[in-house]
């Protein structure tokens, strides 16, 4: 393993100090906790707050949708592990504007556990707390078992359309509806074509053998629904938006917005021609690409590989997806 790292012990810590200071004009580190990152344009009295967290590995994700219009406060776990229950809560009351906080994350075990109890601590001080769990993942569950799929790169439209929501002026529960919209009207998938390491293990966590892929991967590894043979991009392309696709059934003409995401290790040219058949397939299903994103926007370490997501959208959605924000990774 060649890597940048002093004490594999110390790199989120490291990566958060080097993160702040880069982007100090949008951030910065909670004086209360240094596992939370704060938008310098948070707490907005009035306004309800917007809250995420996650396991480290992912950047930009989590902490690079921190900034204004977008995420106010994140809180920081180790890599690929849940945030502790106080960190979320200090997000929490580091977000706070008086009008109530919308967590926004993914439906991991340690993070639903650590949410609720946060939840709870933080309601001794008078914080209201809405939830919203993102499950855009459509190969880790059947369509009849949603509510058991993992939250992959479609929360960032999530975080997305809830942070501009939140910039309106809405309540609480108008927040907490219009995130649940987002992550709603995502379908994701991930091809991996290469395995991650752990810095603190020195090895591989799984193993994808040379000339094959794994469809329907997760961020962490999870096992894909098949193991096959690699194959040309545009047949992966085609593969993936596929599986999208046929769980999300759109009528043609529907708008979408898509994201492209590098999983850490891909060549971002690599992504560009993934996109190129993607955009190319949806407009021979009848659809509309509104908005485009490609890059690295939720990787998963060094891993090879890409994820898929398609949302769906109507004219409330793609007017909170066009509103201006700031951030460093959006």
């Amino acid at each position: 393993m060649q890597r940048f790292l002093n004490n594999p012990d110390n790199l989120v810590d490291e990566t958060v100090a080097g993160f702040v200071k880069a982007h100090r004009d949008l951030v910065h580190i909670s004086p209360e906790n240094p596992r939370v990152v704060v938008s310098n344009f948070a707490p907005r009295a009035g306004r309800v707050g917007i809250v995420t967290g996650g396991g480290s590995g992912h950047e930009p994700a989590f902490i690079g949708y921190t900034g204004r219009n977008l995420v106010d406060a994140v809180a920081v776990g180790e890599i690929f592990s849940s945030p502790t229950a106080k960190s979320f809560a200090d997000a929490i009351k580091a977000a706070d504007g008086g009008a109530g906080v919308a967590v926004l994350y993914g439906n991991y075990a340690g993070d639903n556990m650590n949410v609720k109890m946060a939840a709870r601590m933080v309601a001794k001080e008078g914080i209201e707390v809405a939830t919203v769990v993102a499950n855009d993942d459509v190969c880790s569950a059947p369509p009849s078992e949603r509510d058991r799929r993992r939250g992959v790169a479609g929360e960032i439209f999530m975080w997305k359309i809830g942070g501009a929501k939140a910039a309106t002026g809405a309540t609480l529960s108008e927040v907490q509806a219009a995130a649940q919209k987002a992550i709603d009207a995502c379908r994701s998938v991930g091809v991996g074509l290469g395995p991650c390491t752990l810095p603190a293990v020195g090895h591989p966590n799984f193993q994808i053998e040379p000339g094959t892929m794994e469809v329907g991967i997760g961020h962490h590894g999870e096992p894909g629904t098949r193991v096959e043979s690699l194959r040309t991009a545009n047949e992966v392309a085609d593969d993936m938006l596929k599986i999208v696709m046929d769980d999300h059934a759109l009528p043609a003409g529907t708008e979408v917005a898509v994201l492209v995401s590098g999983l850490g290790a891909t060549p971002v040219n690599e992504l560009y021609v993934l996109y190129d058949r993607i955009e190319t397939g949806l407009a021979a299903m009848g659809m509309k690409v509104h908005k485009a994103f490609v890059g690295n926007y939720f990787t998963s370490l060094e891993m090879v590989g890409a994820t898929l997501t398609v949302m769906a959208l109507d004219d409330d959605l793609k007017a909170l997806l066009d509103m201006d924000c700031a951030s460093p990774a959006l």
